[in-house]
């Protein structure tokens, strides 16, 4: 299970470091809009819209942060969060930004901060590039809707496109109509590369596209340190 595979590193590399024992204090806090994304252009981001916070855990200086429903503040251990029971979205939103905060600390994991003002933009158009590496690629399932990202995926490639905002299920994004989550399977099947957000990692989601038989890569800030752990692509060119 992917969960207890990154509690098992967290709970490895506080032993290896010599953290284990101590009370070092981690603390989560939900982001506002301007402080996560700054004054994007655009203003239909998740994040814009109150549907989604990022939490932001920082350890010894270090800064991780990831994306969630269900936002708050924390504080406590390093060793708490580690043990921590993984029973809502907001524990794991929690948990994945500590691993991020941690990792990016030990040098395991790079762009654990999101960018900001224009740059969601200019990642957008990287991309169609990126995705071409994996090769010949003419449909992509967007697992979570990204503005950006899917703006730039419709002028190269056929898109289908699911997501968990009840808000967004049924309407029309760049002309594509955006599926409920249960229709990702189907998605995936149709389709030639996978485009998955990050955000799979803090809701307890990821597993089910972590062996998809397609290429899969997922984006954003909050895969980070998951991304390392389990060897999984990530499209984030822009973080800091």
């Amino acid at each position: 299970m992917v969960e207890e595979r990154l509690r098992g590193y967290l709970k490895s590399l506080m032993e290896e470091r010599g953290w284990a024992g101590e009370k070092i204090s981690v603390r989560a806090r939900a982001l506002s809009p301007e402080e996560a994304i700054g004054t994007p252009e655009d203003d239909d981001y998740p994040l814009m819209k109150g549907r989604e916070r990022l939490m932001e855990a920082v350890f010894k200086g270090a800064r991780g942060q990831a994306f969630t429903d269900m936002f708050g503040d924390f504080e406590g251990s390093l060793e708490d969060i580690a043990n921590m029971d993984l029973k809502n979205n907001f524990k794991r939103a929690v948990f994945i930004a500590t691993l991020n905060a941690v990792m990016r600390h030990a040098g395991l994991a790079e762009r654990t901060v999101h960018c900001k003002d224009r740059d969601p933009a200019e990642c957008s158009r990287k991309l169609p590039d990126y995705l071409r590496k994996f090769g010949p690629i003419h449909k992509v399932a967007l697992v979570g809707l990204q503005p950006r990202l899917l703006e730039s995926l419709v002028r190269h490639f056929e898109v289908k496109v699911t997501d968990r905002d009840g808000d967004n299920i049924g309407k029309s994004k760049c002309g594509i109509r955006i599926e409920p989550p249960e229709k990702a399977g189907e998605h995936i099947r149709w389709c030639d590369a996978v485009l998955v957000t990050g955000t799979t990692a803090a809701n307890g989601t990821l597993e089910r596209f972590s062996n998809t038989g397609k290429p899969t890569i997922f984006y954003g800030v909050t895969v980070a340190g998951t991304a390392s752990v389990l060897g999984l692509d990530r499209f984030c060119p822009l973080g800091s």
